[in-house]
């Protein structure tokens, strides 16, 4: 029996009576905290034209939280290829690899990570943003910092040679057969889409073809995970993420609302059915619940890795959720 590895995902919070520049910091000084618990990643993911997180551009944020810490991975969760052409994103993630070897995940997602029309902002163009071209621009990443292909006319540098670690990232089966076919890591997004989890981690071991990188699957599952002293205050910490994905979703997105404000907020029933089924699937309460769920969560999937999301409000609540896990649930997550 080994302790399966605990990683981390972010997405710098922004709470409404902050700046970016708070949110950011914050996220940084989580990097420095989960390292010293012994977390194995440290994630960020690519999301836009959303007021509660400020994790826009991941290579950028990337750069600086891998000089704020020494031995913890750091990567994106993910970058999302439909927003950037696959050569910007080898020189980038070549230029990390470069100055932190072996300390750089690129995990790859095919969805925008936010509406169309912000999507086609990014872009500038319809071309690409169709899933149909994804694969095709996957293996064009790859090949840029692989130099495979020897028809190739442009090189990356920094890219060529400077390979991080590529992950694919999904919430469905789409990924997650393209991810064993080429022989990737797969991690998959279970703290927004529980109902796919199974069936699209069965579709990537029965798609799985060893490859160059991996000779046999690799899954990890990201899960959201508040953790505190009791159950009750872990539910009211996570107020604030249900209320602000309940905005998102509603197409009135808001920066991150107080605890209080959360509680206080008047849900309808069809409201409070929405935040009741996001709920499942989640870890939230006390380090005894948590590792209750955890533990079945991690029986259920056979996962090789866990990783967990906390948005809270306050950083210190966040930080805590993360110790105490590390301190009363780890132990107990094995395989």
């Amino acid at each position: 029996m080994t302790e399966i590895p605990l990683s981390v995902l972010d997405v710098a919070p922004r709470a409404a009576n902050a700046s970016a520049g708070d949110a950011l910091r914050n996220t940084t000084e989580l990097a420095r905290r989960v390292e010293a618990l012994g977390y194995r990643r440290f994630w960020v993911a690519e999301h836009h034209n959303m007021p509660a997180i400020a994790s826009s551009t991941p290579a950028v944020l990337l750069a600086h939280l891998a000089a704020a810490t020494s031995t913890i991975r750091v990567g994106s969760g993910g970058v999302m290829l439909p927003n950037h052409a696959p050569l910007v994103v080898a020189e980038q993630f070549g230029t990390l690899e470069a100055l932190h070897p072996g300390r750089i995940d690129l995990g790859i997602g095919r969805a925008p990570g936010t509406d169309q029309h912000t999507a086609l902002a990014l872009r500038r163009t319809m071309e690409g943003l169709s899933a149909e071209h994804f694969p095709e621009e996957l293996q064009d990443l790859i090949a840029y910092f692989t130099g495979d292909d020897a028809g190739q006319r442009i090189l990356a540098s920094p890219g060529r040679g400077d390979k991080p670690d590529v992950w694919l990232l999904g919430s469905s089966g789409f990924s997650a057969q393209l991810a064993g076919l080429l022989g990737l890591p797969f991690s998959f997004a279970h703290h927004f889409s529980s109902a796919n989890t199974l069936p699209a981690l069965r579709l990537y071991r029965d798609s799985f073809r060893p490859s160059q990188w991996l000779d046999a699957p690799y899954t990890m599952v990201a899960v959201s995970a508040v953790c505190a002293p009791t159950d009750e205050e872990a539910e009211f910490l996570a107020g604030p993420s249900q209320l602000s994905f309940l905005r998102l979703r509603s197409g009135r997105p808001e920066a991150m609302a107080t605890p209080e404000e959360a509680a206080a907020y008047p849900y309808s029933d069809r409201e409070r059915e929405f935040v009741l089924e996001r709920r499942e699937g989640q870890a939230l309460g006390s380090p005894d619940t948590v590792r209750a769920q955890l533990t079945g969560l991690l029986d259920r999937t056979q996962a090789d890795e866990l990783m967990l999301t906390c948005m809270v409000y306050d950083i210190e609540a966040r930080a805590r959720s993360f110790a105490l896990i590390r301190e009363h649930v780890a132990a107990h997550l094995t395989r």
